[in-house]
């Protein structure tokens, strides 16, 4: 039997099944995550209910990427009720009021894979919100329009908020407000998968205390194991690298702020670069970082380079401070790194015109150095962390779970200090949740339930693809305005064109729906013959695919001739909606024949599987053909109108989700200078400057070609009197002025290639 794991990417790649993925604190989850996105050959979008969580998804938040209005939703048609203080919406007064841009329409039609990260915090009453949205926009009455939607959460962290008065209304059409009381979810069941492996802690005992907290099941006996460790006058002054964990944001920053003030020595302020639009509730740290030597720290993110010298959550303290260095020490390790800045991305989900796949925009950056200060951090900020040492005071625990929490960021049990002894009354877990947890899939049934969703998702996805019925709809509507308004004079010209072009589509119906209804014959006989099927499925590829092919190049022509008749913009517009619909439908059929391929040859449908040249640069490759007769033969004579047209350039060939210092170096390589990237990249010079720093420690660019050659002389004579291995940059810096700290740094490195 496969893993838990290794089911959740089955059910994605394989079916259109929605899932819900938990597990305890440390299982693994957000790896798992990581490995769907990059895997899946699904257009995904990912989202999260706060601007923080989708940030450390790799997403977007929730409403802006649906753009609903912050207020309550009551899953029911008609008026929504009045209330002095709260807003309600309904099915109804959504949809009348529902502004959504054609880019993020586009996405979400696109959008096969929808990610809801940290879904402990999402309501009820806001999933049914995305449901309804999403059957609006993709125009199908399947729960969420048809997409297939993982949710990813620990159920017993962060709960959902709703206000009293909210709850007064909701609690009329919800049996509670977690996620899994939505109508859409209680009207249609998810498969229910838990991790169960834990990787953050391997002592038995402190597992089996974890266990029972979680579940509500904690005996005196376990009550005795964690109550060995309060110490009620724990200093952490004298014991280094503890950090306490407290229940409110306020406690938690006076203590910071009190222990930095009470350090000796000069007080340093640190302001991230902020860039393009990155609006400050995505603000992943404080704007303004505050430190001292001697400051206890934590890292906010993992270390991305190959060396991996710190992780989420690592303690340490700053050795040394200046403007432009930092270096934090590692007390249990007695090492010192320096501290570089990482960069975050505000983004937002776009279609790529040529292969339809969904992408991803940076509209602004935020660069800061990934610490901030640790003597305490509230529970609530404390998810997701890791810790080797932490102080507990959970006597006051104002939610259920916040015990398990809290505990459950510790590796071992050794790192624990609690301030005072645990009482069995104050760490209980929500009984909705309990109550839900019963719902767990069982793990016999999830081959079976695999099969047969797999055999589903097929048929279903081959059976759309050969469904014509919509494609001539859209030509025919098209079609029909060409004796109308004002573009009537203009489109006359090319009435016969339009009405042969529609006629070819059309055409295409009824074989398409005998061919369906093959299909389901194929399907009718489980198990079905995958040789069979695939043999059946090319043919009709190779039928359908000709005059598709053969369309698409008739109406990119034309798009092309009409663009340079003036007063042509409205009609240019129609013909390019008209030609996303039809390159779509081309699109969908190419996929269709590489599934049946794989299913025939026992492949696994992996992203891998579905680069393939003939599916991602088809519509590059047309236009590049056309470009090609458009030069030689210069139909359209020399207008550059033409080339601004055929510059749609192969994006589609770019690899996703490059570093960001790999980006760097591609566009040093176009030529551009480092002034030109920083402001293509929207990014400041500085942090350009660190990307060199990075690639001339590679060996990927040579100093000289960053620095002139008479400051390098200059530095080297510098630098040669220094013992580097004793010796700090900043010391460096503080005898020799002249030099930028970029210039230094950029040194620096050259020395390490």
């Amino acid at each position: 039997m496969l893993e838990p794991a290794e089911y959740v990417l089955k059910f994605i790649n394989q079916t259109e099944k929605s899932l819900f993925l938990t597990g305890k604190a440390g299982t693994g989850k957000t790896t798992l995550l990581k490995k769907i996105i990059s895997s899946t050959h699904k257009n995904v979008v990912v989202v999260a209910p706060t601007g923080i969580a989708a940030l450390n998804a790799g997403g977007v938040t929730i409403h802006s990427q649906f753009q609903l209005p912050f207020a309550a939703f009551i899953p029911i048609n008609g008026a929504a009720p009045l209330h002095e203080t709260i807003k309600f919406e309904t099915k109804s007064t959504l949809l009348r009021h529902f502004n959504i841009s054609s880019q993020r329409k586009a996405v979400l039609r696109s959008m096969e894979l929808l990610i809801i990260d940290e879904v402990s915090m999402l309501r009820a009453d806001l999933l049914d919100a995305i449901d309804t949205a999403l059957k609006f926009v993709r125009k199908s009455e399947k729960p969420f329009g048809g997409t297939q939607v993982l949710f990813i959460g620990d159920l017993l962290q962060l709960p959902p908020v709703v206000k009293n008065d909210e709850w007064a209304i909701l609690k009329n059409y919800y049996k509670g407000v977690f996620f899994f009381n939505a109508v859409v979810l209680q009207q249609n069941p998810i498969i229910y998968i838990e991790l169960s492996k834990i990787y953050r802690q391997t002592e038995t005992n402190f597992i089996d205390v974890l266990n029972n907290l979680r579940n509500n099941r904690i005996t005196q006996s376990d009550i005795a194991i964690l109550n060995q460790y309060v110490k009620p006058n724990f200093d952490s002054k004298k014991e280094k690298g503890f950090i306490t964990l407290t229940t409110h944001n306020a406690k938690a920053d006076e203590m910071n702020s009190r222990e930095l003030q009470n350090l000796k020595g000069k007080e340093f302020i640190f302001k991230a670069e902020i860039t393009g639009d990155y609006p400050n509730h995505l603000y992943p740290i404080d704007e303004e970082l505050k430190l001292k030597v001697g400051a206890q720290i934590m890292f906010v993110k993992n270390d991305i380079s190959l060396d991996k010298q710190y992780f989420n959550g690592k303690m340490g303290t700053i050795e040394s401070l200046s403007q432009g260095e930092i270096l934090v020490r590692f007390i249990e390790e007695n090492k010192i790194i320096e501290v570089e800045k990482y960069e975050w991305v505000n983004k937002r989900f776009t279609v790529n015109n040529n292969t339809k796949e969904i992408e991803e925009e940076v509209l602004g950056t935020f660069v800061h150095y990934p610490i901030k200060l640790a003597w305490a951090i509230t529970v609530h900020k404390s998810q997701g962390l890791t810790f080797d040492k932490a102080v507990l005071d959970v006597s006051q625990v104002f939610a259920p779970g916040q015990a398990y929490v809290a505990l459950s960021r510790l590796r071992t049990l050794s790192g624990l200090v609690l301030l005072s002894e645990i009482k069995m009354n104050g760490i209980s877990n929500d009984e909705d949740v309990m109550n839900y947890e019963k719902n767990k899939t069982d793990l016999n049934i999830l081959p079976k339930a695999l099969e047969a969703e797999t055999n589903l998702y097929l048929s279903q996805y081959l059976k759309q693809s050969f469904d014509f019925e919509t494609l001539a709809y859209e030509w025919e509507k098209h079609a029909n305005t060409y004796g109308l308004g004002t573009l009537k004079a203009l489109k006359s010209k090319y009435q016969k064109w339009i009405i042969v072009q529609t006629n070819n589509v059309k055409a295409m119906v009824e074989p398409g729906k005998k061919f369906v209804n093959q299909l389901s014959n194929i399907f009718y006989h489980q198990p079905f013959n995958a040789t069979f099927l695939n043999e059946r499925v090319n043919a009709a590829y190779n039928y359908f695919f000709k005059i598709l092919d053969e369309v698409e190049t008739s109406i990119l022509s034309n798009t092309l001739e009409i663009r340079n008749i003036k007063k042509s913009k409205q009609f240019v517009e129609e013909l390019q909606s008209l030609e996303e619909i039809h390159v779509n439908a081309i699109l969908i059929l190419k996929k269709a024949k590489i599934l049946t391929n794989a299913f025939a040859e026992g492949k696994e449908l992996t992203k891998e599987l579905f680069k393939n040249e003939t599916l991602l640069k088809y519509r590059f490759n047309k236009i590049n053909d056309l470009k090609s007769k458009v030069v030689s033969s210069n139909v359209f004579g020399e207008n550059q109108v033409v080339y601004e047209v055929l510059k749609e350039q192969d994006d589609q060939s770019k690899e996703k989700k490059k570093s960001s210092v790999l980006v760097t170096l591609e566009l040093y390589h176009e030529g551009k200078s480092i002034d030109e990237i920083a402001d293509f990249r929207m990014m400041s010079k500085s942090t350009i400057l660190g990307h060199f720093t990075k690639l001339i420690e590679l060996k990927a660019v040579d100093l000289n070609k960053v620095l002139p050659t008479e400051r390098i002389k200059e530095l080297a004579s510098v630098f040669g009197s220094y013992d580097l291995q004793s010796t700090t940059l900043s010391a460096i810096k503080e005898a020799n002025d002249s030099f930028s700290w970029d210039e230094l740094k950029l040194y620096k490195a050259s020395l390490k290639a």
